[in-house]
């Protein structure tokens, strides 16, 4: 919401306070103002010029001689290359050594061999946005309404020096989208009155409005009150240059004096009107109702729209001529020929309007203020208000009765709420004097009796409707930098961290120890990106209305992001990258989504290049797949589920199919690791990559025994290397394993510590080197014991597997 300054002090005596200490004290009491905006952009010395002459330049078509009267002795020639410009005209002279925005500074200069003294000035050249530009003036330069005396300082008839304060307004405060709420606001900050201005009733008249239309509501829950206003005899013309540039400092672009009022009116009061052309309107009733479904309608923006049973039609009872709260209709629109109106004041249902602005992407000034609410008191006034000034300035007769409909209520919220209650929610001892002050300011009604208030809020504030409501009045007025810091009065437990909470912290510490570095990631992808790793079969999550091709699809695998990522850094030069993400993936088991889609957490990582092996040593090695697993092993370590973990040989969808292992958890399935295909490495422009991705929630939700103390052993361990021929197709972990089930509990770890093939081995084969460690903890082994049970371990190797000792 845009506020010239200028304009508020129509409403609010503030001749006292700068626009920047208004915007202090707003901010402070909880409006936000996000910037004071200059009008003035370091224009200055222009003046109001009268152009005497405008004849073709002899050496150029495009451009004009022109003798401009700026009020001094005798006239300036001036060089201009408008097109509107013309004799009689009233323009805005920028004098030789003027200001103009950016520093630009006007000089003499020859043009053609011809002298210019000054430059006739564009609205834009003056600092103006094009879109508040009215369209007459928009490609040309601006000549004023009425004739004004030359040399005149053009600055304060542009406006140019108001400042603009930018409320940046919460939702809930619909009563500031307005000149009058704002001062409502400023008034209760200053303990100062609020001037209204004057609406008075309609004059009787010969005929009345009901000769010429009648108002029927159908959608009575969505339009309660509905006004038609007829006003005859008008002459439709450009506003008063006052009307037009307070328009334009509040951003929005003069149209006709019409149209402009109702533009000032919203500003005024926040409440929308319409105005309509009645000879166009089409009959002389007024039907609000429900649209038909596939009911077709053009608005004011020349866009054929499709309407639907859920938006709220104006209609002349036959078809729609405004869609209610968002926009009127092209057939209806007033124009140059106008010469009857028909003025729409209206209560509509914020629901209703937000559904039909929503859906067909159409968000208008009236739309905004509707579905926040507008005070349903100053409907009627607002349309009173408006057509007074329609009568005054586009000389048109109102007629008598407003024809309504009019089932709206206007009672105002009764609160009651004690002193007790407001300083035991703000935790201050403020005093019933206080509180009655604070109330008179905000100018709500009230009762007290014995520390008890009976509160009465008007209309205009729609956010007021519950207790804490008026506890935050008082508190905001009262000053929050005034409320100490305290503890909540109240019951308290003591915090902690669930256990998935701290096991994801624990995996978050984890990855990032071992050189890891978090990425955060869209939870929206691509079909197509996905299609690498998952199947086309199933059903994803799609975006209704999906901000781009690339979000359109909610992700089922974090993989493709990190990739994205990858490929980013890969493109800028840096080829050592190593990260990991834990998010939630979606999936849903229908074809249309009706219910929520289930969410479930993974992590997932990815490393390229060289690695860190030592980091305290610098030494650097290519990533391969056991950097990988090792980091997987470590992470399952972390978690306690190291021992129920097996790694199988397998296969994934986009993964190296001779490099790739399946994780499972008690025999079940979580997760794959492995090297990224080549041809999908090939479609982010990577070359080796290594991947995990787990089902961290599966993970998190396995049953783990508590961590329990075992004593250093007291008796010594002996240690024996074996080193066995076995078939090629052998996998080392299933030897580590028959090891461990023959040598019983007398082995204490087996590690693997070479593998080797080629000479000196049959053709088929390989050599696996393993260290045993055997370890009694209540006895010193003897050799010969350790030999017996080494005996019976390479023995059930020979009978399983067919394993023999290396010679």
């Amino acid at each position: 919401m845009l506020v010239s300054y200028k304009w508020l002090k129509d409403y609010i005596e503030i001749d006292d306070l700068t626009p920047q200490e208004i915007a202090e004290k707003l901010t402070r009491s909880g409006v936000e103002v996000d910037i004071v905006h200059e009008m003035n952009q370091g224009v200055k010395n222009i003046v109001v010029g009268k152009v005497l002459e405008c004849e073709k330049h002899p050496e150029a078509d495009k451009l004009n001689l022109c003798k401009v009267d700026i009020g001094e002795e005798e006239p300036v020639q001036i060089v201009c290359g408008a097109a509107n410009v013309g004799a009689d005209q009233f323009v805005v002279v920028a004098k030789v050594g003027a200001r103009l925005p950016g520093g630009m500074k006007i000089k003499r200069a020859k043009l053609r061999g011809q002298v210019s003294e000054g430059m006739i000035c564009s609205l834009q050249e003056l600092g103006f946005e094009g879109k508040v530009v009215a369209k007459e003036f928009s490609e040309g330069i601006f000549n004023f309404p009425t004739e004004i005396a030359p040399g005149t300082d053009a600055l304060g008839l542009l406006n140019l020096d108001d400042q603009v304060l930018e409320l940046d307004l919460t939702a809930n405060r619909a009563d500031c989208l307005s000149l009058i709420g704002t001062a409502y606001e400023i008034a209760a900050i200053l303990g100062r009155d609020v001037k209204l201005p004057e609406v008075t009733e309609i004059k009787e008249t010969k005929e009345k409005g009901s000769d010429y239309v009648s108002v029927r509501v159908e959608a009575t829950e969505d339009n309660p009150y509905y006004g038609a206003i007829m006003i005859k005899d008008v002459t439709i013309a450009p506003s008063p240059l006052w009307l037009q540039t307070k328009l334009m400092a509040s951003g929005i672009r003069p149209i006709n004096n019409v149209v402009d009022i109702t533009n000032f009116v919203l500003l005024e009061y926040g409440q929308p009107l319409h105005a309509f052309d009645y000879e166009r309107f089409g009959s002389k009733e007024v039907l609000v109702r429900r649209a038909k479904d596939e009911e077709k309608m053009t608005t004011l923006d020349d866009v054929d729209r499709t309407l639907s049973s859920d938006y709220l039609a104006i209609t002349n009872g036959t078809v729609p001529v405004a869609l209610a709260g968002v926009m009127g209709g092209a057939d209806s629109e007033v124009s140059e020929d106008t010469k009857t109106i028909l003025l729409e004041a209206a209560y509509f249902k914020g629901t209703t309007i937000r559904k039909a602005s929503r859906e067909l992407g159409l968000r208008s000034d009236a739309s905004s203020r509707f579905e926040k609410g507008v005070d349903p008191s100053r409907v009627k006034k607002a349309g009173l208000r408006a057509a007074t000034m329609i009568a005054e300035l586009a000389g048109g007769t109102v007629l008598s009765e407003v024809v309504e409909h009019n089932n709206l209520d206007v009672t105002p919220k009764e609160i009651t709420i004690t002193l007790d209650k407001i300083n035991g929610v703000l935790g201050t001892s403020i005093t019933n004097t206080e509180v009655n002050d604070i109330l008179h300011k905000l100018q709500f009604d009230f009762e007290e009796d014995n520390n008890q208030y009976k509160v009465s809020v008007p209309t205009r504030r729609q956010d007021v409707q519950i207790q804490v409501d008026i506890v935050e009045e008082v508190g905001r007025l009262y000053g929050y930098n005034n409320i100490p810091t305290t503890l909540p009065n109240t019951a308290t437990t003591p915090g902690g961290l669930t256990s998935v909470q701290a096991n994801k912290r624990k995996v978050r510490r984890f990855l990032e120890n071992v050189g890891l570095h978090e990425a955060v990631s869209y939870s929206l992808t691509t079909t197509e990106k996905e299609s690498h790793f998952k199947d086309e079969g199933g059903y994803r999550v799609k975006v209704a209305s999906p901000m781009s091709e690339e979000r359109s699809t909610l992700r089922t695998t974090l993989l493709p992001h990190l990739l994205d990522a990858l490929s980013h850094n890969k493109n800028r030069n840096i080829l050592n990258v190593n990260l990991y993400e834990m998010g939630s993936v979606f999936s849903t088991e229908e074809q249309t989504v009706t219910k929520q889609p289930e969410e479930t957490t993974y992590i997932s990582g990815a490393i390229m290049g060289l690695w860190h092996e030592h980091s305290w040593q610098g030494e650097k090695k290519p990533v391969d797949f056991y950097v990988l697993k090792g980091m997987v092993e470590g992470l399952l370590a972390q978690l306690n589920v190291i021992d129920k973990a097996e790694f199988i040989q397998g296969e994934g969808k986009g993964f190296h199919p001779g490099r790739t292992a399946k994780l499972l958890v008690n025999g079940v399935e979580i997760g794959i690791l492995g090297q990224l295909h080549p041809s999908v490495a090939k479609e982010w422009s990577l070359t080796e990559v290594y991947m995990f991705e787990i089902n961290l929630h599966r993970l998190l939700m396995e049953e783990v025994e508590a961590i329990r103390y075992t004593p250093i052993p007291r008796y010594p361990a002996m240690d024996r290397d074996i080193a066995l021929v076995v078939d090629e197709g052998v996998q080392a972990g299933v030897v580590e394993s028959l090891i461990k089930e023959f040598g019983g509990q007398l082995i204490t770890r087996v590690a693997l510590f070479d593998l080797y093939q080629g000479e000196h081995l049959e053709k088929g084969k390989k050599s696996l080197a393993f260290s045993l460690r055997y370890q009694d903890p209540e006895k010193t082994l003897t050799e010969e014991e350790v030999t017996k049970v080494h005996e019976a371990v390479l023995n059930g190797l020979e009978e399983k597997i067919g394993a023999k000792l290396r010679s």
